[in-house]
C-alpha cells in the first residue's frame, strides 16, 4: 500500500473521530454519552499501543511473561468500589482537575508538591507518548513498505504530522472550558469508540491467524512445542521469576489508579458512582478478550519469521505475508486507535497540570490577579493549548533521540516504574492522617533518582557514549551501585529490581518522616478530611480549619477576575443561602475560605487557588494543639448533633403516638359519655312509661273502662320486658369483659340455629316489610354454644333490620365451609357502613359519625356483645369491605 492511500485512511480516520467528538459534546446529557458502557470502555485507554503490539513481541521472547502487566488491573478492580469511590468523591467535592491536585490537596495545597508530581508524571509520561509515536512511525513505514527509507529532517517524517494532528485534536475538544474539573464528553466517546475498535480489529486478526493461517490453537502448539527453549515461554522458571511476577503485578496494580490517563477517565471523567459496579466486571473481562489470542499470534509470527522480523508486529506482519492488505489496514487502524486515544488523554492530563502546577502557581498569578475574567480565561486556555503542543512534540523528540533502540515493553515499563513513586504519598494518605507534605516530598524525590539512576541512566549514558561500561561496572566502578544489581540483588529484571528498590526507599522516607516531622494545620486539616470517608461530607464542610480575617468584598473580587461577575455573584449567593447567612455579611469565616478556593481550583489548580486566597485575607498562624482541638470539637459536635437527631426523632415517634392515644382516649371518653346517656335514656324510658301507667291506674281504677285498663298493663309488660332485655345486655357485656361467662359447647346444626334466629326476629322483619331469604339450606354441625349463637345471628338480623328502609329491604343469610371453619355472613341492601367506620363498629362504646340526627333504637353493645361471643369460640368476625350497597357482617366458627 502506497504512503498515499495509507494517510488519505488516516485523515478519514480521524475526521470520523472529530465529528464523534463533535456530536458527543452536542448531545452532552445524552444516555448515548452517558452510561456505564461507554465509561468502562474509557478505562480501556489502559491497552495502549504497547497492549495492541508490545504484548505480542514479549510474548514471543519471553512467553507467559507479558501476562502480570494485565493481573495488576484485574487483582484492582474488585478495589474500585471501596478505593476508587472514595478517590472519585473527593474529587468531586474539591473539584479537582488532575492527579497533582489531588496529592497536593491531600498535603495542604502544597504548591511545591503539586510541582514536583507534575514534573515526575511528565518524565514519566513522556516516554510512554514516544512509545506511541513509535509505533506508529514503525507500523507506517511496514505499511507504506517504507522500512529501508530514513528519514534525515522532520518535514520529512509522517510521525511528526502525526503528533502535530493529535495535538490539534486533543488542544481543540480538551481546551473547551477555563474549568478543567467540567468533563471532556467528546473525548471520552471517541476512547471508548475506539475501544471497542481496537478489540474487535485485534480480535479479528487473532482469529484469522489462528484459524486461517493455521489450523487451530492446537496445531499452533503442537508446531511451537517442538521448538528449542519451548519450556521457557510456558513456564516460571523458579523463585526468581516468581518474584518479577510479584513486583510487575504490583507494578500495574499501581499504575491502573496512578497514570495521569487513568486517573483522567477513571476519576475526573466519572459521572456517577454507580458506574463503578459495571466497571469492576467489564473492564476485567475487556482485558481478557484482548489477551485470548497473544499467545498464539506471538507464535505463530515465530513459527513464520523465525527471528528475521519485529516481533512486536507480527499482528501486522502475518496478514501482509499472506497477501492479506485489508486486514493488515485493519490492524494498522486498530493500533493507531489505541495509540490516539493514549496521546490525547494523557496530554489533556498533562496540560492541565504543567498549567495548574507550574506555570500559573510559579509566574503567572500576579498577571491573572490584574487582568479582567475574559482575558484570564482567554491565558488559561492558551497556556493549556501550548502545554499540548509543547509536550507532544517534546515526546516526538524523545522518539527521535531514544526510543528507536528501545522495546514498546522496554519503553513502557520505564514509564510504569517512574509514575509508581506516588504511590506511598498517594495510597498512604488517602488511609492515614499522619502522613505530611515533607515526607511525601523527600520519598518521591529519593524514589525518583533511584528509578532514575537504576533504569533511565543506563539507557540514556548507553545512548549518547555507544558503550555500557556503566551498567556493566556501576557508579566509579563499585560493584554494589551497578545499576540492574544494586547491594548485590541481580536476579531481577531491570523494571522490577528499580520498582522494588525505589519504591522501599520511597516508602521507607515517606513513614519515617511522617513520624518525625509534624505537618502544618492545613495539612492535618486535609489529612482529616480525606482519611474519614464515613463522614467526609460534613467533615469537608464543617472541619476546615481557618482562623484569620476575611472580607466578602476581597474574596469576591479574586473570584470575579476568573469566573465573572454574574457567576462569581450566584456562587456567593448560593453559599449564603446554603448556610442561612444574610446576603450582607460582610466577615467571611473558614467555610467561605474552602468555598472559594474550591470554586478556583478547577480553573488554575488548588495550590494557585490557595495562593490567590490567601494574598487577600490575613490568616493568623495555628498551632497543632489548636488545630486538633478544633477538628475534636467538631468531631464532638458531629457526634452530639447525631445523638440529638436520633434522640429529637425519638421523641417525635412518642409525642406522636402519645397524641393518637390522646385522640382515642378523648374519643373513647366521649362514646362513654354517649353510651351512659343513651344507656340511662333507655333505662329511664320504660321506668317512665311504667310509672305513669301505674300512677293512672290507681287513680282511676274504679272508673276506667276494662279495654283501657288492658292496655295500660301491656303497655307496663312491654316495657318491663325492654327493661329486662337492656339490663340482661349489661349484664352480659360484664361477664363477657370479666371472662365469666361460661359457654355450653355441644356439636349443634349451624342451618337449624339460622332458622331458630330469623323466626325470633320474623316479627320485627313483616312489620317493617323486610324480607329474610337463606340463601344455604344444607345441614352441617358445628361445636358451639347455640344459645350464644342465636344471640349472635339475632343481634347481626336485628341490626340489618334496623338499617333496612321499609318494604324495599332485603336481609341475606349464608354460610360456607372454610379451612377448618365455617363462615356465617349476613347482608342487607341497607345504608351500609362508612369505610372510616369499619374498624370501630364492634368497639363497646363506638357509634357511627355519619348516622342521622335521629339514632336508632338500642343501647349500642350489641355488636360488641356479638365479638365477645364470637371472639369466646375463638372465631373472627368482621364488616367485609368493598360492597357496593347496603353491608355485610361475617364471623367463623372454628371446627373442634
Amino acid at each position: 500500500m502506497n504512503s498515499f492511500t495509507l494517510i488519505t485512511i488516516i485523515i478519514i480516520y480521524l475526521a470520523v473521530l472529530f465529528y464523534i467528538a463533535f456530536f458527543a459534546e452536542k448531545k452532552r446529557q445524552s444516555k448515548w454519552v452517558n452510561n456505564p458502557y461507554v465509561y468502562t470502555l474509557s478505562l480501556a485507554v489502559y491497552c495502549s499501543a504497547w497492549t495492541y503490539y508490545g504484548s505480542v513481541g514479549i510474548a514471543a521472547t519471553s512467553g507467559i511473561n507479558f501476562l502480570p502487566i494485565y493481573l495488576g488491573p484485574v487483582i484492582a478492580a474488585p478495589l474500585w468500589i471501596i478505593v476508587l469511590r472514595k478517590i472519585i468523591r473527593i474529587s468531586k467535592q474539591h473539584k479537582i482537575s488532575s492527579i497533582a491536585d489531588f496529592i497536593s490537596l491531600r498535603y495542604g495545597n502544597n504548591r511545591f508538591l503539586g510541582a514536583l508530581v507534575t514534573v515526575v508524571c511528565l518524565f514519566g509520561t513522556l516516554p510512554y507518548i514516544s512509545l506511541q509515536l513509535k509505533a506508529v512511525s514503525e507500523t507506517f513505514e511496514i505499511m507504506s513498505d517504507e522500512t529501508s527509507y530514513v528519514s534525515t529532517s522532520i518535514i520529512d517524517d509522517s510521525t511528526f504530522y502525526v503528533a502535530l494532528i493529535l495535538a490539534i485534536f486533543a488542544a481543540f475538544f480538551g481546551t473547551q472550558s477555563t474549568d478543567a474539573s467540567e468533563k471532556h464528553k467528546g473525548i471520552i466517546a471517541t476512547v471508548a469508540f475506539e475501544s471497542v475498535l481496537k478489540l474487535v480489529f485485534f480480535t479479528i486478526i487473532g482469529g484469522y491467524i489462528t484459524f486461517y493461517l493455521f489450523d487451530g490453537t492446537v496445531d499452533i502448539y503442537d508446531q511451537i512445542s517442538k521448538t528449542e527453549n519451548f519450556t521457557e515461554l510456558t513456564v516460571l522458571s523458579g523463585v526468581e521469576d516468581g518474584f518479577n511476577w510479584f513486583f510487575l503485578i504490583a507494578l500495574s496494580f499501581i499504575s491502573i489508579f496512578l497514570l495521569p490517563r487513568q486517573f483522567q477517565v477513571s476519576v475526573l471523567e466519572n459521572n456517577r458512582e454507580k458506574h463503578l459496579k459495571k466497571a469492576i466486571w467489564l473492564f476485567p473481562l475487556y482485558l481478557l478478550l484482548f489477551n485470548i489470542f497473544v499467545v498464539f499470534i506471538a507464535w505463530a509470527g515465530k513459527l513464520t519469521f523465525g527471528s528475521t522480523q519485529n516481533a512486536e508486529y507480527y499482528s501486522l506482519l502475518l496478514p501482509l505475508e499472506s497477501g492479506n492488505s485489508f486486514l493488515a489496514t485493519l490492524v494498522f487502524l486498530g493500533g493507531f486507535s489505541a495509540v490516539i486515544s493514549m496521546v490525547v488523554v494523557s496530554t489533556l492530563a498533562l496540560s492541565t497540570m504543567v498549567s495548574n502546577n507550574l506555570i500559573i502557581p510559579y509566574g503567572f498569578l500576579d498577571k491573572f490577579i490584574k487582568n479582567q475574567p475574559e482575558r484570564n480565561s482567554k491565558y488559561i486556555k492558551n497556556i493549556r493549548r501550548i502545554s499540548i503542543f509543547t509536550i507532544i512534540i517534546s515526546a516526538y523528540f524523545f522518539y527521535v533521540l531514544f526510543s528507536k533502540e528501545l522495546s514498546l515493553y522496554s519503553i513502557g515499563l520505564i514509564s510504569f516504574v517512574i509514575i509508581a513513586q506516588l504511590a506511598p504519598s498517594f495510597f498512604i494518605g488517602l488511609f492515614w492522617n499522619r502522613g505530611s507534605s515533607k515526607a511525601a516530598i523527600i520519598g518521591i524525590i529519593i524514589g525518583f533518582c533511584i528509578a532514575s539512576y537504576s533504569l533511565v541512566l543506563p539507557f540514556t549514558l548507553q545512548a549518547i557514549t555507544g558503550t555500557d561500561d556503566f551498567m556493566q561496572h556501576g557508579l566509579f566502578g563499585v560493584t554494589a551501585l551497578k545499576p540492574n544489581a544494586l547491594f548485590g540483588i541481580d536476579f531481577l529484571s531491570p523494571p522490577a529490581h528499580a520498582f522494588f528498590w525505589s519504591l522501599t526507599f520511597n516508602l521507607m522516607s515517606y513513614l519515617v518522616f511522617s513520624l518525625t516531622s509534624k505537618g502544618n494545620y492545613r495539612e492535618r486539616n486535609y489529612a482529616e478530611m480525606f482519611v474519614d470517608s464515613t463522614s467526609f461530607t460534613s467533615l469537608q464542610e464543617n472541619a476546615f480549619v481557618w482562623k484569620g480575617e476575611a472580607y466578602v468584598s476581597d474574596i469576591k473580587n479574586v473570584l470575579v477576575r476568573f469566573l465573572g461577575d454574574e457567576r462569581a455573584t450566584r456562587a456567593l449567593k448560593i453559599f449564603f443561602t446554603k448556610y442561612k447567612l444574610p446576603l450582607d455579611t460582610q466577615l467571611g469565616d473558614a467555610r467561605l475560605i474552602n468555598f472559594s478556593e474550591k470554586l478556583l481550583t478547577g480553573s488554575i489548580g488548588s495550590a494557585s487557588a490557595k495562593i490567590l486566597i490567601a494574598s487577600v485575607v490575613k490568616e493568623e498562624q495555628i498551632s497543632l494543639v489548636e488545630v486538633l482541638k478544633i477538628l475534636e470539637e467538631s468531631k464532638e459536635n458531629i457526634v452530639n448533633n447525631k445523638v440529638l437527631l436520633e434522640k429529637s426523632n425519638e421523641l417525635s415517634q412518642l409525642s406522636s403516638k402519645l397524641k393518637d392515644a390522646n385522640e382515642e382516649l378523648i374519643s373513647k371518653d366521649k362514646q362513654k359519655d354517649e353510651f351512659l346517656d343513651t344507656v340511662a335514656h333507655e333505662l329511664k324510658t320504660p321506668i317512665t312509661g311504667i310509672r305513669a301507667a301505674t300512677e293512672l291506674l290507681m287513680d282511676e281504677e274504679d272508673d276506667m273502662p276494662k279495654e283501657v285498663k288492658a292496655q295500660f298493663l301491656k303497655n307496663i309488660l312491654q316495657d318491663s320486658e325492654r327493661l329486662g332485655r337492656l339490663i340482661h345486655n349489661i349484664l352480659d357485656f360484664e361477664k363477657l369483659e370479666t371472662g365469666r361467662l361460661h359457654l355450653d359447647l355441644e356439636y349443634v346444626d349451624i342451618q337449624k340455629t339460622i332458622t331458630k334466629a330469623i323466626g325470633s326476629t320474623a316479627q320485627i322483619a313483616a312489620k317493617k316489610g323486610v324480607q329474610i331469604v337463606v340463601k344455604n339450606l344444607a345441614s352441617f354441625k358445628v361445636y358451639y354454644d347455640e344459645d350464644r349463637i342465636l344471640q349472635v345471628l339475632t343481634n347481626l338480623i336485628s341490626n340489618a333490620i334496623k338499617f333496612c328502609q321499609p318494604e324495599t329491604g332485603k336481609i341475606e343469610i349464608d354460610y360456607r365451609l372454610g379451612n377448618a371453619l365455617v363462615e356465617i355472613s349476613v347482608s342487607d341492601n341497607g345504608k351500609g357502613i362508612p369505610e372510616e367506620d369499619h374498624a370501630f363498629i364492634f368497639d363497646k362504646f363506638y357509634q357511627s359519625k355519619h348516622q342521622n340526627t335521629r339514632k336508632p333504637q338500642g343501647s349500642g353493645l350489641g355488636l360488641a356483645i356479638t365479638k365477645q361471643i364470637v371472639d369466646k369460640h375463638s372465631g373472627k368476625i368482621w364488616a367485609q369491605k368493598g360492597v357496593k350497597k347496603g353491608a355485610t357482617l361475617v364471623f367463623t366458627i372454628p371446627f373442634k
